[in-house]
C-alpha cells in the first residue's frame, strides 16, 4: 500500500546510520530529483543545482570534510544541494518551454523575458543569494519527503567545510551552497525529536 501524504510527513525524521549495502540505482535517483524539482522557486527559475555523490571513493574523499560523519559513506547517495546565482540566464529557455507546453502565452512571455532578467541581474549579491537559499531550501525538503515516499530515509547536513568541499569537488563559484542530504536506507531506527506546539510558535495578525 502506498503511503500517504500524512504518513511520510509523520514518518521522515532524520537517520543517520545506514545499511551500506543498500544501493539507488541512478535511474530512481533521477526520478527522485524531478519529483523534487516540482517545488516552487522565485519566478519559476529553478535555480536549484545538483551534485549527486555516488561513487565510494568520493564518498570517502567526503567524509573527512564533513567532519567524520558515517553517513557519507554508508548512505546510498549523498546529495549536494546548490543555489545558482547565474540562474536568471536560464529565463528564456524555462519560458519558451511553458510557451511550447501551453502554460504561457508569447506575449506574456515577451514582456517577462526582458523584465526578468534586468531584474535579477542586478540584485544586490546578498539579494540574490538569499533567493536561491530559499529555494534551495524548499527544493531539499521536497526531496526528502519524496525519498520517504520512495521507501528511503535522509539527513539534511550542514555540519560540513564548505571550503574545502568547493575544492574537493570543483563547485563553481557561481552556486551557493545549500547542504547536503544523505539518502538511503535506515541501518537503527532515527531518534526521535520533541516538537514546539503550533502555539508556542505562532503570532495571529500581528506581533504585540
Amino acid at each position: 500500500m502506498e503511503p500517504t501524504f500524512f504518513d511520510v510527513i509523520r514518518e521522515r525524521h532524520s537517520v543517520r546510520y545506514y545499511d551500506p549495502e543498500v544501493k539507488i540505482s541512478d535511474d530512481e535517483l533521477k526520478q527522485m530529483l524531478e519529483e523534487a524539482t516540482l517545488a516552487p522557486s522565485s519566478s519559476n527559475l529553478q535555480p536549484w543545482r545538483f551534485l549527486v555523490i555516488t561513487d565510494q571513493e568520493a564518498k570517502e574523499r567526503l567524509k573527512p570534510i564533513a567532519y567524520g560523519q558515517q553517513q557519507v559513506v554508508d548512505a546510498s547517495a549523498v546529495i549536494a544541494v546548490f543555489g545558482d546565482l547565474d540562474s536568471y540566464k536560464q529565463t528564456e529557455k524555462i519560458y519558451n518551454r511553458a510557451v511550447e507546453i501551453g502554460f504561457m502565452d508569447e506575449a506574456t512571455k515577451n514582456r517577462m523575458v526582458p523584465r526578468n532578467i534586468e531584474t535579477y541581474k542586478n540584485l544586490p549579491p546578498e539579494v540574490a543569494r538569499g533567493i536561491v537559499l530559499v529555494d534551495g531550501g524548499l527544493v531539499s525538503m521536497q526531496l526528502m519527503l519524496v525519498a520517504k515516499a520512495h521507501g528511503y530515509d535522509t539527513v539534511p547536513m550542514g555540519g560540513y567545510d564548505s571550503v574545502r568541499f568547493k575544492e574537493e569537488f570543483g563547485v563553481p563559484d557561481r552556486y551557493a551552497q545549500v547542504m547536503l542530504i544523505a539518502v538511503g536506507k535506515a541501518a537503527r531506527e532515527a531518534h526521535k525529536s520533541s516538537r514546539l506546539t503550533v502555539d508556542e510558535v505562532t503570532t495571529w495578525n500581528k506581533f504585540e
